[in-house]
């Protein structure tokens, strides 16, 4: 008995489709290394597995160059020259860009503000105050997080402390716990909030500042 007739359409079983298109795979790549050595044709196969693998057989006296270079010469078709204005225009497109941002920049720096009218004065003004916002809030919340990270780091070398030396001591301990480079301030305002108030005698009444 022949074998039977099989229906071409899609494998619907991933594992089985695979299995068949290695099969096939092969045996196109057989053909074709046949045909060039039977019948001495420069042969090209260029194939993507459903999974984008990428499989090619492309017979031993030719290159993959000299093939397309042959086929475009046998069909009148330029495969490159298409790509070739894709490439210049997106470098026309950059090179614009380009020089737009540098001309934004001499502007925000003071230059070439002759070539502006009112509206694209006040439209780059805007744009200034926009920017020195943001670099004044980035810069608040850069002092904002040294500022919590010095407090943290004093605070657990205080922690391991232990005790705190009274009035004048205490100064000198924080001076010498804080971070090299870091600002005096907070030991200095540590520093007064430890000193004892201060009492002022009058007559009968006594003055407490604290």
């Amino acid at each position: 008995m022949g074998r039977g007739k099989i229906e071409i359409k899609k494998i619907e079983n991933a594992t089985n489709r695979q299995v068949t298109y290695s099969k096939r795979r092969n045996g196109l790549f057989k053909k074709a290394q046949e045909l060039t050595v039977l019948c001495d044709a420069k042969v090209s196969l260029i194939m993507f597995s459903s999974t984008g693998k990428f499989h090619e057989f492309l017979s031993p006296n030719i290159s993959t160059k000299g093939f397309f270079d042959l086929y475009q010469k046998t069909t009148g078709i330029d495969l490159w020259n298409s790509h070739y204005e894709r490439m210049e225009e997106n470098y026309r497109s950059l090179k614009e860009i380009n020089k737009k941002l540098r001309r934004e920049i001499r502007q925000r720096m003071g230059g070439d503000l002759n070539e502006l009218n009112i509206k694209e004065l006040q439209a780059l003004e805007a744009k200034m105050d926009s920017s020195l916002l943001a670099i004044r809030e980035r810069k608040v919340r850069n002092l904002e997080e040294r500022h919590a990270n010095l407090v943290m780091d004093l605070e657990a070398k205080l922690d391991g402390q232990d005790g705190i030396v009274e009035t004048g001591g205490y100064y000198e301990s924080t001076m010498g716990l804080l971070p090299t480079g870091a600002s005096n301030l907070y030991a200095l305002r540590l520093y007064q909030n430890q000193q004892p108030p201060l009492v002022i005698h009058h007559g009968t009444n006594d003055l407490r500042l604290a």
